[in-house]
């Protein structure tokens, strides 16, 4: 697609250099565009004082920012916030600010959950050596999709099914207004693709939506600070690899560790099983001192006892892996429910036993349904579903 085609908000400095003559200038143009879009969140050409009057008034006039509304910003007592935007088409998707997530591991159960930081990058700290200690960072979790189609039984940004792709304008432009809505003291960190929507099923817009995040005129995050999840769409795991020569992090979204009890929790196990998936796993190149991540969402009675955790451990063996543990949030659309305390700590001592680095994702936002598998499009309200997988 060429840059005249292109969203606005999803054009590189590249992009827009190309386009800038048109627009009345020059191309280094570009550059300082991209910028006040993505780097200063600046979404209104006229405040743009450093490009020509004339130029300033053709931005104007082409419409810069995807359509787009912050409806609601609703704050948790852990100070998570879910952002709900409407969207071109009357949609509506959310967006969730999770700040001061802290990581380490467990080697032994402990009767205090531990944080399992969502990004997968957020294990390689070599970056933050020069962090400001009084600084809380934010890691926000985005969306690729209006709903989704995979119609995994726990999470309920599945209950209405899938009803449009977003487009790297609109994927990008949540981590713009998140970035606005953050406090003072506050740095956005990481960004986990893990909201509505399967981001490898939307694979151009996600693709696009990376490069603009870690571009260096941008918000730059670096690539180690963003993690793509997946149900296990394997020519998309593929693809992710050979685009990013694997520097973007990996999360699998596992839940079983047998094909039989995954295809009922997730339907897309029927298309690519276990045993594909592990190759596709071993196969992604993987940098040095990185790992995937690997979440395991704990459903009471399904995928959650003793010998789904030695089952895991042999499914795992030799893949360079950690494992978030997640116990299951309650949504409206199912009767399934959370592992208990107890039943968590016996799953996670397995897998620390056996060697794996495994954390417990601590619930973050549930209050005001912010927290994993939880994101959904505002006004469906379906009949409780009796699952009986």
């Amino acid at each position: 697609m060429g840059s005249q085609m292109m969203a606005p908000l999803a054009r590189t400095p590249e992009d827009w250099a190309s386009l800038a003559p048109e627009l009345g200038g020059r191309s280094f143009h570009g550059k300082q565009i991209f910028r006040w879009l993505h780097a200063r969140g600046v979404l209104d050409a006229s405040r743009m004082t450093d490009l020509p009057g004339s130029m300033r008034e053709a931005l104007g006039k082409m419409g810069i920012a995807p359509e787009a509304e912050i409806l609601t910003v609703r704050r948790s007592s852990d100070d998570t916030r879910k952002m709900l935007l409407r969207v071109a088409g009357g949609f509506t998707i959310e967006t969730v600010l999770i700040p001061g997530v802290v990581r380490g591991k467990i080697g032994h159960p402990s009767p205090v959950e531990q944080d399992a930081d969502a990004s997968a990058a957020a294990e390689d700290d070599d970056d933050d050596a020069t962090a400001q200690p009084d600084v809380v960072r934010v890691t926000q979790c985005v969306s690729t999709q209006v709903g989704c189609a995979m119609g995994c039984v726990f999470c309920a940004s599945g209950v209405a099914g899938w009803k449009r792709n977003l487009g790297p304008d609109e994927i990008a432009l949540q981590v713009i207004l998140g970035r606005a809505q953050l406090d003072p003291h506050e740095q956005l960190r990481n960004v986990v693709y893990m909201g509505m929507g399967e981001p490898l099923h939307n694979y151009e817009a996600t693709a696009q939506s990376l490069r603009l995040l870690t571009h260096p005129d941008g918000i730059g995050l670096s690539s180690r600070r963003v993690t793509v999840s997946t149900s296990g769409l394997i020519p998309e795991i593929e693809r992710l690899g050979k685009d990013f020569d694997g520097h973007i992090g990996l999360a699998i979204s596992l839940h079983a560790a047998d094909d039989e009890t995954r295809s009922r929790l997730m339907p897309i196990n029927k298309k690519y099983p276990l045993a594909k998936l592990m190759d596709a796993l071993r196969a992604y190149p993987l940098p040095k001192r990185r790992r995937i991540t690997i979440e395991y969402t704990l459903v009471a009675g399904k995928n959650d006892t003793v010998d789904e955790a030695r089952k895991l451990v042999r499914l795992l063996r030799g893949l360079p892996v950690k494992v978030n543990l997640i116990p299951m949030n309650p949504i409206e659309a199912s009767s399934l429910g959370p592992t208990s305390s107890g039943g968590v700590l016996s799953f996670q001592k397995i897998l620390c036993d056996a060697g794996y680095s495994c954390f417990i994702r601590r619930r973050r936002g549930d209050d005001v349904s912010a927290a994993c598998g939880q994101l959904a499009l505002l006004g469906e309200k379906p009949k409780v579903r009796v699952n009986r997988t």
